[in-house]
């Protein structure tokens, strides 16, 4: 593969990486001492935690009460993105302060190109300490990376290190192949199964991922993992792109009278995103660096870029404007304006072809979902609370047990673990077809008699054919069976029943069911 990129003479990036910074700025807005163990939660599960809470036993991905019950004295704090946006805008003032050209990947997560810092402070190891040092001054603890790529350095982050010059690929060989999911500001939310792919493929370091043939990924994977292999080669994950920024994208609003409040500042910033998106659509082009400006009635300029690492949607931009107008306005940075703000300004940094997006069902550029769920919502209002409703993948045993429904606008939280252990789960995949009323069918050996599932979970002879009304087909393979023995300390709701996996002539596949009153089918593989 010709890749120009590795050609080119390489841009040293500079990562700082706060750690558990969803604890931090939860403890900093209890004011609570660094010593106090913190989790913050989400869906009653801990997203976030301390050093102090993780010496204590407590790991993301525990229930609420169970990180309580490992770790009693832990303080627990909510989920809050504005909060932290907001308290981290003081961290990134006190970096820019010292190297300017701060990019924001998320709070807690900042990026900036090493010439300038280098080339002031003589070193990429005094421009380091430099840093570590302001950030330092804000009571906050960080880790710097330095390489290559910006990938690399935010990994490079991750462990304090300094990668040399054309090392990177070298650097990231001996990491486990789920580093390249890591970090949610440089990986789409379906990296994780990527990352799941991989090790069932039997890949765990990212130097075995980086050694496969980049033709050979790019013919049999989708666009992510061959980003995730860009990554892995020390590459930057979007190549990049002579393609020039359309003109006439910028949008700016003025604000009159000035703005000091950020529920009225958010108000404007939220407008100028759907400006901005409806823009960006009209050009073919979707954005995924944006510069945010604001200036004020004493003529101050206040400027932030936001990278992501996937096309901004317009809830997206509207986000991002308002956690920045949030830090400017109620943060605890000493850059905080004097007056109120007059003009508010979204410039797209960096843009890619929206071509080259995934669309979903509705099409558009990113915003399918927002339109999506205003629809379900107007339908709601129309028809009831209870009457739309999504669906949540739960835990269980079953497909039609594994799908749980829920209102639109409630939590979205299953009734059941699906990550907890369930024996007898039937395995991947899942059937393309549930049937919401199984049919009776019957399941008959080679000589004529009824297959059934015994007491020991076992079939009685070997399925040879499989009637449904009045069809029938001859069974040329089967999977299972998968015994099902639920609820047995409750005698109204006790099962015991098996699931079989059967394929058809024809190339037909359904999933069966043995119950009491004998096959019925559950579902249908497409």
């Amino acid at each position: 593969m010709n890749d120009s990129s590795s050609r080119r003479a390489p841009a040293r990036v500079v990562a700082l990486w706060c750690p558990d910074w969803p604890a931090v700025a939860a403890a900093t807005a209890a004011e609570l001492p660094a010593t106090v163990p913190v989790a913050v939660v989400s869906a009653n599960r801990v997203v976030a935690c301390s050093a102090s809470a993780r010496a204590a036993g407590v790991r993301r991905g525990l229930r609420r009460r169970e990180a309580q019950a490992r770790c009693p004295e832990l303080h627990v704090a909510r989920s809050d993105p504005d909060l932290e946006a907001r308290t981290f805008e003081a961290v990134v003032a006190a970096i820019d302060a010292v190297a300017p050209g701060v990019e924001v990947l998320r709070p807690g997560l900042v990026v900036l190109a090493a010439r300038g810092a280098v080339r002031w402070f003589g070193s990429e190891e005094a421009a380091a300490e430099a840093l570590i040092d302001a950030v330092a001054a804000n009571g906050v603890e960080c880790q710097v990376g330095v390489a290559d790529e910006l990938s690399t350095a935010v990994l490079a982050a991750r462990r304090n290190a300094l990668v040399p010059t054309g090392r990177g690929a070298e650097f990231l060989a001996p990491l486990p192949v789920s580093y390249l999911a890591v970090e949610p500001a440089l990986a789409a939310p379906r990296r994780a199964d990527t990352v799941d792919l991989l090790r069932r493929l039997g890949i765990r370091t990212i130097g075995a991922f980086a050694a496969l043939s980049p033709i050979d990924v790019a013919s049999r994977f989708d666009a992510d993992v061959v980003a995730a292999h860009r990554s892995a080669r020390g590459l930057p994950e979007r190549p990049p792109s002579g393609r020039p920024i359309p003109p006439d994208l910028t949008v700016e609003q003025p604000c009159d009278p000035p703005v000091e409040r950020v529920d009225a500042a958010a108000f404007a910033g939220r407008a100028l995103a759907e400006l901005l998106h409806t823009r960006l659509a009209a050009a073919g082009v979707a954005c995924t660096r944006l510069l945010v400006t604001a200036r004020t009635g004493a003529g101050e300029e206040l400027a932030r870029t936001w990278r992501c690492a996937e096309p901004l949607t317009p809830e997206g931009t509207a986000d991002r404007v308002r956690w920045q107008l949030d830090g400017w306005l109620t943060g605890r940075n000493t850059n905080r304006p004097t007056a109120g703000i007059v003009l508010l300004r979204l410039e797209p940094v960096e843009v890619v072809v929206a071509g080259a997006l995934q669309l979903g069902l509705w099409g558009g550029v990113g915003d399918e979902d927002e339109r999506a769920r205003r629809a379900l919502v107007r339908v709601q209002g129309l028809l009831g609370g209870d009457a739309v409703r999504i669906g949540v993948l739960g835990g269980g045993r079953g497909p039609t047990e594994r799908i749980v429904l829920v209102p639109v606008g409630d939590e979205a939280i299953p009734h059941s673990d699906p990550d907890a252990p369930w024996p007898g789960r039937l395995p991947p995949p899942a059937p393309a077809l549930v049937l919401h009323t199984p049919p009776a069918i019957r399941l008959d050996d080679d000589v004529g008699n009824p297959v059934s599932v015994t007491e020991r979970g076992l079939l009685s002879g070997s399925p040879a054919r499989l009637r449904w009304g009045s069809r029938s087909w001859t069974v040329i393979g089967w999977a299972g069976p998968w015994p099902v023995d639920e609820y047995w300390w409750d005698p109204a709701a006790a099962r015991c029943a098996a699931r079989l996996q059967v394929l058809l002539e024809e190339s037909r596949a359904l999933l069966v069911f043995f119950g009491a009153d004998g096959w019925r089918v559950e579902g249908v593989y497409d």
